[in-house]
């Protein structure tokens, strides 16, 4: 399962770009990645897994702007379609899970 995190912050003073910053900041530490500007998207094992992120990103939220959280299934993801200009790209894999003995 994926979990994107979709959002639109204001940016126009400086107190507004480090609310933005540290939004920002909190996906890349748990392990969102970036997919496109605003668009940032974090592997899921389980639904529980999601459910212990979503709530992260919501303890996180600015007072204001919009951030929008959806869950999509690995089947959906990969049936995305990715365009670099007019060369299509292939969807990404999921990330390899460890195992640990």
């Amino acid at each position: 399962m994926w979990l994107f995190a979709m959002f639109d912050l204001p940016v126009k003073t400086p107190a507004d770009r480090r609310r933005y910053a540290q939004f920002r900041k909190l996906l890349l530490n748990d392990g969102f990645s970036m997919m496109q500007y605003s668009v940032y998207a974090r592997y899921c094992a389980s639904e529980e897994s999601a459910a212990v992120h979503r709530q992260l990103v919501r303890d996180g939220l600015p007072d204001e702007g919009q951030v929008r959280l959806l869950a999509v299934t690995d089947r959906q993801f990969g049936k995305m379609e990715n365009y670099i200009g007019k060369k299509r790209k292939p969807a990404e894999d999921p990330p390899r899970q460890l195992m640990l003995f």
